[in-house]
């Protein structure tokens, strides 16, 4: 028996010596062009990259300006990244004493921490220190405000449901590890101002019953201020929160890749399908030319706007406490929770229990978790398991967009709450009557701002309806033979009426006859009693206004009425 040899590489079998064959020709794998290619050869049989490539390179991305809120948190992070890394190169994190002797003289011969030193070092003796350290600053403000106005996008148009659900809580965990770690960020040089932030943070600390006294010498290592908090913050600030952040923001990309991106309605738009342009190049040369004009705009402000000018505060003292101390803006409603609560404080067991500082620092997360929580709650009223790639006008959701409105509000009293000092002495007004109606107003704005954007939500509803049913007002005047004058309304186009119309509209969900067929009475259980009153309130008559049918269009463009 003859056994059959494998050909040479780059010759099918029966070709004879010599011969050249399509594997040998020009820009193939056997022949690469150059050294490029034949390295992308190399890696492709080992990762598969031609195939990954293919899959997703072409990918579609829909186009709308609201989408790019994303983009800017994304961008903005980056910016922190790389700004970070250069600002860790020149930060000296101890609370080590020195003698200040630099550039900037009225601080000369001042005792202060190294971590200030180091970071008046940055801002006036390193070349491009000072701008560096503003972009960092600005650019972790920026982050976080893109990233709560790109929550709120999601919440109003509904992109949280199913299969978004996870990303939905990534997004969540990337907000709130933001926010704590723009608070340990500008916690770091030391000053005045941050050292009132660190004071705050332990009178939180304190405030937890029977345990604060552990927690807060746990953290600081020792009695306030300690000689502990500043290093071990810069360790949390630079590796573990950030580390923690980009796996969040890795696996919230891929879901967002895998699950395609929401869009949209209007015409050729289905749930099963995604109108846009490419990731490559068109989507990729866009992404790219936005990342610079955001790093662009952030070095622009940096260069204008100064914040956080930490030799004005002066180095941290514990006996004392600088004029008009906030904190970044994302924080302040943290810091309203504990100027409006009133101190209120008990004796329990023995223990002091300061709930003036206690009730705040629960109610602290609970303001988040209202609106993170929010959309399983409403999956649960509406019992819908479909997956969703259609957005929502927020006028077609009135209840969701009435809770987000409400939260917004409360977000701000908050805010003003915080700074009730600034606003006392801007505006001339008393420190006590700013407290009160903040006070009040955490409980009644919130009701009323759901009240009422839940009406201007129906009230732009009945509007779509007649634009669907009558068209468009036209401004045109004209006089009908028997003296009446009427508007002439021009009609929509096809487009547009699809666009207006292409929405669901859910039914109240009704608990089953009180009697099945065999006469046995049901008894519903108070669980399905709730959630059947909450779908009246969403779905009923007073929820929403009835989307206009093709019957209806019909009547109406036909002439009878």
């Amino acid at each position: 028996m003859s056994a059959e040899t494998s050909p040479p590489p780059g010759r099918k079998a029966g070709a004879p010596s010599g011969t050249s064959t399509s594997a040998d020709a020009p820009g193939s794998r056997a022949n690469p062009d150059n050294k490029w290619e034949a390295a992308a050869d190399w890696t492709d049989g080992r990762l598969g990259i031609y195939s990954l490539a293919k899959a997703n390179l072409r990918k579609i991305f829909p186009d709308h300006w609201s989408f790019m809120l994303g983009e800017i948190a994304l961008y903005t992070f980056v910016i922190i990244i790389l700004t970070g890394v250069w600002l860790t190169l020149f930060f000296v994190p101890s609370m080590g004493e020195t003698v200040y002797h630099g550039k900037y003289l009225p601080l000369n011969g001042i005792r202060m921490s190294e971590a200030y030193s180091s970071t008046l070092d940055i801002s006036f003796d390193i070349r491009g220190g000072l701008l560096i350290r503003q972009i960092h600053h600005w650019a972790a403000i920026l982050f976080v405000a893109s990233m709560y106005v790109h929550m709120m996008r999601v919440f109003f148009t509904g992109a949280f449901r199913k299969p978004r659900e996870l990303n939905w809580l990534f997004g969540a965990g990337l907000l709130i590890l933001g926010m704590f770690d723009g608070f340990m960020g500008y916690s770091l040089p030391d000053d005045l101002l941050s050292g009132t932030g660190l004071r705050f943070m332990e009178g939180a600390i304190l405030a937890v019953p029977i345990i604060g006294t552990y927690l807060m010498f746990f953290l600081y290592g020792g009695q306030f201020p300690g000689t502990a908090i500043i290093p071990r913050l810069f360790t949390v600030h630079v590796l573990l929160i950030p580390g923690i952040m980009l796996g969040l923001l890795v696996a919230h990309l891929i879901l967002v890749f895998y699950h395609k991106h929401t869009q949209w309605a209007g015409p050729g738009r289905t749930e099963k399908n995604v109108v846009g342009m490419p990731l490559m190049p068109v989507y990729m040369a866009k992404a790219g030319g936005f990342f610079f004009l955001v790093f662009g705009i952030v070095s622009a402000i940096s260069a204008i706007a100064t914040v956080n000018p930490i030799w004005r505060y002066g180095p941290y003292r514990p006996d004392q406490v600088s004029t008009d101390a906030q904190p970044d803006w994302y924080m302040g409603y943290s810091e309203g929770l504990i100027r409006l609560m009133p101190g209120w404080e008990i004796r329990f067991l023995g223990h002091t229990l300061n709930l003036g500082v206690f009730i705040p620092l629960v109610v602290f997360p609970l303001v988040l978790l209202s609106i993170w929580l929010y959309p399983f709650f409403e999956n649960w009223v509406i019992g819908d398991k479909r997956e969703h790639h259609i957005l929502d006008k927020p006028r077609n959701a009135p209840v969701r967009t009435a809770f987000g409105a409400a939260w917004m509000g409360l977000y701000v009293v908050l805010l003003v709450g915080g700074g009730n000092d600034l606003f006392a002495t801007h505006f001339h007004m008393s420190l006590n009557a700013i407290s009160w109606a903040c006070r009040i107003g955490f409980f009644v704005v919130p009701v009323v701002i759901f009240y009422i954007t839940k009406r201007w939500c129906l009230g732009l509803q009945r509007r779509d309806r007649e634009k669907v049913l009558h068209g468009r007002e036209s401004g045109i005047i004209v006089r009908k033979p028997h003296g009446e004058f009427i508007e002439v309304h021009e009609p929509l186009t096809p487009e547009q009426r699809y666009t207006y119309t292409a929405y669901e509209q859910y039914a109240p969900i009704e608990l089953p006859p009180e009697v099945d067929e065999n006469g046995v009475a049901r008894k519903p259980s108070r669980t399905d009693r709730l959630r059947a009153r909450l779908s009246k309130y969403y779905f009923g008559s007073y929820g929403q206004i009835a989307r206009p049918s093709a019957e209806e269009y019909r009547k109406v463009t036909s002439g009878h009425h």
